[in-house]
Order: C-alpha cells, then sequence, then structure tokens
C-alpha cells in the first residue's frame, strides 16, 4: 500500500495530466471531489493534498484550465468539506473517543490531533490545512469538542483560502520554470516530506518524552 501511495505520488503530474487530455474540463471536478473527500470524510487522511494543488496549478499554466476558476472551486471545497467534517464531528461527539482502530479510523490521528489543538487552540484549524492526517481530523474534533461554529467558520474559510491560493497559485507561477518542471518529481517529493516533518517532528518528541517517563519510573522504582 505504501509502496503504491509513493508511486501515485511521484507520477501525479503524469495521471493527472493524462486525466486533462483526456477529459478535459472535467478535471474540475475529479480535484473537487479529491479535496471535499480530503477534508470532509475521516476515511480519507491520505488522499493527496498539497502536491495535488501545486499540480493542479502548474497544468492550469499549460492547458486550457482557468486557474482562478479552480481556485474558486478547490476553496469551497475545502470550506465545505470542513464544514461536513465539523457537522459529522458535532453529530457524532465524545462518543468518537471509545472507538476502536479500523480500516477505516485511527485513533492515533485523532489524538494527533487533539494534541494539535491542546497547542495551538483554534488556529489549528488553520495551520492543520498544511498537515497531512491534521487537516483531515482537525475540523472533526472541533464538532466533538462543539467549538461555536461561527467562529470555526472564520477559521475555516481563513484557511481554505490560504491553503488553496498558496499552492495552486505557487504552482502555476513557478511549476513550469524549465528547472523545476524537469525535476517536477523531486518538488512533489519536497512538498510531501515538508507537508509531514510536522508529524515527524512530533512522533521523536512523543518518543523521546515516552522514554523519558519510563527512565523516571525506573529511577523511582530503584531509589525505593
Amino acid at each position: 500500500m505504501v509502496t503504491t501511495l509513493l508511486f501515485s505520488l511521484l507520477a501525479l503530474d503524469q495521471t493527472l495530466a493524462a486525466f486533462v487530455a483526456q477529459y478535459g474540463t472535467w478535471v474540475y471536478v475529479l480535484l473537487f471531489l479529491i479535496i471535499f473527500a480530503e477534508t470532509g470524510l475521516v476515511i480519507f487522511p491520505f488522499l493527496p493534498g498539497d502536491s495535488l494543488l501545486f499540480i493542479a496549478g502548474t497544468l492550469a499554466a499549460s492547458t486550457e484550465l482557468d486557474v482562478h476558476l479552480l481556485v474558486a472551486l478547490l476553496v469551497t471545497a475545502a470550506i465545505l468539506g470542513d464544514s461536513v467534517n465539523y457537522a459529522i464531528g458535532r453529530k457524532i461527539g465524545e462518543r468518537v473517543y471509545t472507538w476502536q482502530d479500523s480500516r477505516w479510523f485511527k485513533r492515533a490521528y485523532l489524538m494527533r490531533t487533539q494534541m494539535f489543538y491542546e497547542k495551538y487552540g483554534s488556529m489549528t484549524i488553520i495551520i492543520a490545512r498544511f498537515v497531512p492526517i491534521v487537516r483531515t481530523f482537525a475540523p472533526f474534533l472541533a464538532g466533538v469538542v462543539a467549538m461555536p461554529y461561527p467562529r470555526f467558520l472564520t477559521y475555516n474559510i481563513t484557511g481554505g483560502l490560504l491553503w488553496i491560493c498558496s499552492l495552486v497559485y505557487l504552482g502555476y507561477f513557478f511549476g513550469n520554470i524549465p528547472f523545476i518542471k524537469n525535476n517536477l518529481s523531486f518538488f512533489v517529493i519536497g512538498i510531501v516530506i515538508i507537508s509531514v516533518l510536522p508529524i515527524i517532528v512530533t512522533y521523536f518528541k512523543e518518543r523521546a518524552e515516552a522514554k523519558r517517563q519510563r527512565l523516571e519510573i525506573r529511577n523511582q522504582g530503584s531509589d525505593t
């Protein structure tokens, strides 16, 4: 599964370009659904987000795609997705903490997102837009903890605009520079690495903290 996911990320420029060539403007619908699903449904945290937006912007600069229409549609998808995710979390409530791991749900992702909330508060809704997995669970958890919807909507719109506009226009203006275009796969890998870096840092911090606590318990036991 990991190999398939990695291959799909590396070949994203080719697969998306082939889709545009074959289906034309239907790519708007495809991209809308992908962004909506990634932000709106907790069972799809591994859909490509940052890299997809960058590639979409790159293609808009070299095909008949209208970059401004694309941005408008994807901002709408991102805002609607978060709002749906919030509504699901609000409906389910804190019962989610009793759920067991399954093919479609991982408690570790929920706990990781909760730590983001403890660190960044309501700003998590904006920051999470740029963090894979967390961006899928952040609006869901906002609903679970019953964040007031007007406040959530403000952060939702702000985060959606920043996320979509920055990455799509970045791809649009810079993705077809010869050096970047000829090494696009490496740039996609770089975007993915930068995206998951906060998760990696958090993971190692958690491991270090758990190790420190185990040592403290062991030392306390030896003292007694």
